[in-house]
């Protein structure tokens, strides 16, 4: 009997220690009987992990048997961040330190990835402090010309020395996350162009074609970083590798959306990462892809594993009110009263162009664009009506500013319509917001200032008659 129970024990004693996936120990000379957290990075947030207690000793363990994701985490104690750390292949190591440096006394046990990175940390430490005088020459306004040069050399020997250090870790040791590190923090070099191309498009297709090679959107590793490489890395390519066009870029999303499918943090974050790059684009009818982001990726259900109810219903909201106004659309109509109590109409106006402007009386920024919008109005030399939205309901409040503000327009009073809530068709929460319209109300320009009115319109007939002379 009491050998039949040992070996239930021990087949429980083994059926334990294969499934604590986990066992972080430290020993921190200098700390006892103390609370510590283990954290971790994502994205840009922080989050706690795991706790443990201190003995007497200094020492300490995190364990657990659920899965650690690799990645880089820290130490905590008292809400301050000690040190970090990397959590790669192996989940069981020791790291020693002392509270006189944590940086400088750090040594570890039985995990190569974190050998590795705390050299890495002290080299790059004493790196800095080699470097350190040479910056303070080129930042110095007094240093000569020649110093600077002389600093600026100095200073890139160092950087080789930096990169010399990471090709060896990178070469000896390719599959282990602090070489992914190194690589995906490097920039491409771009190599010499040919003699029958332009420098400019060669290097901008080089780096468009070579923009991924070093960096895996579906490793989740590269979101548990110190630094939101991850999200640097995905606005850095939109931003300036992709022409600022929805269909360039909604079909660059698509291609890269299967590459972060691989796992569902990097699905997820890869999505969410874009659809907030959109949300408010400072490009003009950019807009369009936070449509299309919502339409492909939330209303579809795509992202049902993450977002729940309440987020979709704010996004799908958001782009409805979005989508009536894109850039493209026939803008919708809006029968609002005057001054005179008398109803005005909005596709009622013949000329070739409408601006609609949409402002408040009490609106500070307002006050400032009227007058220029004023100008335009009366200088310009295309054929241009004025449709003017108060959002305020006073219309005393509303003729007041016509009057001030020497206004000849149409000016028609938002709450007093007919045809309902401008906020359900226009995107214009926020006042002065201007859109453009051609002669079929069509929406050709959006959230544009008075000032690059005219510019704006230049701009388009050329356009435009060069796209008629072609066909």
């Amino acid at each position: 009997m009491k050998n039949i129970f040992l070996i239930v024990a021990l087949l429980y004693s083994s059926t334990h220690v294969v499934a604590q996936n986990y066992k972080l120990d430290f020993k921190v000379e200098g700390l006892a009987d103390t609370t510590v957290y283990l954290g971790n990075y994502f994205g840009e947030s922080t989050y706690l992990k795991d706790t443990a207690q201190v003995n007497s000793n200094g020492e300490f363990t995190f364990d657990g048997n659920k899965e650690l994701e690799s990645g880089m985490y820290f130490l905590v104690l008292n809400k301050t961040r000690l040190f970090d750390f990397l959590v790669d292949k192996n989940k069981h190591f020791k790291i020693t330190t002392s509270t006189e440096d944590y940086i400088y006394n750090l040594n570890v046990e039985g995990d190569i990835s974190n050998k590795l990175f705390i050299d890495d940390m002290i080299f790059n430490a004493e790196r800095n402090k080699e470097a350190s005088p040479f910056v303070q020459v080129v930042q110095d306004s007094l240093s000569t010309e020649q110093e600077v040069k002389e600093a600026k050399a100095a200073l890139d020997k160092i950087n080789d020395k930096v990169l010399a250090h990471q090709d060896k870790i990178i070469k000896e040791h390719p599959d282990l996350l602090i070489s992914k590190i190194f690589l995906a923090n490097r920039r491409a070099d771009i190599p010499d162009t040919p003699e029958d191309e332009d420098p400019t498009e060669f290097g901008y297709q080089y780096l468009k074609k070579n923009y991924w090679n070093n960096f895996n959107l579906g490793d989740p590793a590269m979101l548990r970083l110190g630094r939101p490489i991850y999200k640097e890395k995905v606005e850095n390519y939109f931003n300036r590798l992709i022409i600022p066009q929805p269909d360039s870029i909604i079909k660059q999303v698509n291609l890269l959306a299967k590459e972060a499918k691989v796992t569902q943090d990097t699905y997820k974050y890869f999505i969410w990462t874009v659809t907030l790059l959109y949300q408010n684009p400072t490009i003009m009818g950019l807009d369009r892809v936070f449509v299309e982001m919502i339409d492909t990726y939330f209303e579809s259900g795509e992202m049902d594993f993450w977002a729940n109810s309440q987020l979709k219903k704010n996004l799908k909201e958001r782009a409805d009110q979005l989508r009536l106004s894109l850039i493209g659309n026939k803008a919708a109509n809006m029968v609002m009263m005057d001054k005179d109590k008398q109803m005005k109409s909005l596709y009622a106006i013949p000329n070739k162009y409408t601006v609609i402007y949409f402002f408040d009386p009490d609106c500070g920024h307002c006050k400032k664009e009227t007058p220029v919008l004023a100008d335009f109005y009366s200088s310009t030399k295309y054929d241009v009506e004025v449709f003017a939205v108060s959002a305020d309901t006073s219309i005393v409040k509303m003729e007041n500013y016509i009057n001030k503000m020497g206004m000849k327009w149409i000016t028609v009073n938002g709450p007093r319509t007919a045809t309902g809530s401008y906020h359900d068709s226009y995107d214009a929460n926020t006042t002065p917001t201007i859109y453009v319209l051609d002669e079929k109300k069509k929406i050709i320009a959006k959230k544009i200032p008075a000032a690059r009115l005219e510019d704006f319109l230049t701009q388009y007939e050329k356009f435009h008659v060069e796209s008629e002379n072609e066909q």
